[in-house]
């Protein structure tokens, strides 16, 4: 059984790229998110790590919009799910 483990880690870029795809602010991730702004500008900024139920709300947050993001040690994804006019 030789499965590929991919980490869900969220990384500084994975985050600013996401925001990017979505044209969402970090105040506009914040408020999605629930956390404060100077959350995300920190973390973004390489002044601080996440706890693992912010990355958790950072996650829930984008994949909402369709956003799932992918990491490991060779590559970085950002996937974009398109969603039809008619779906929630």
């Amino acid at each position: 059984m030789n499965q590929e483990q991919k980490s869900t880690l969220l990384t500084p870029a994975l985050c600013r790229g996401a925001r990017g795809m979505l044209d969402w602010t970090q105040a506009d991730l914040a408020e999605r998110a629930q956390v404060s702004r100077s959350t995300i500008r920190d973390f973004e900024g390489g002044r601080h790590d996440l706890h693992r139920a912010t990355e958790a709300q950072l996650r829930q947050a984008f994949e909402q919009e369709g956003v799932s993001l992918r990491s490991d040690e060779r590559e970085m994804r950002i996937l974009l799910t398109i969603r039809s006019a008619s779906e929630p």
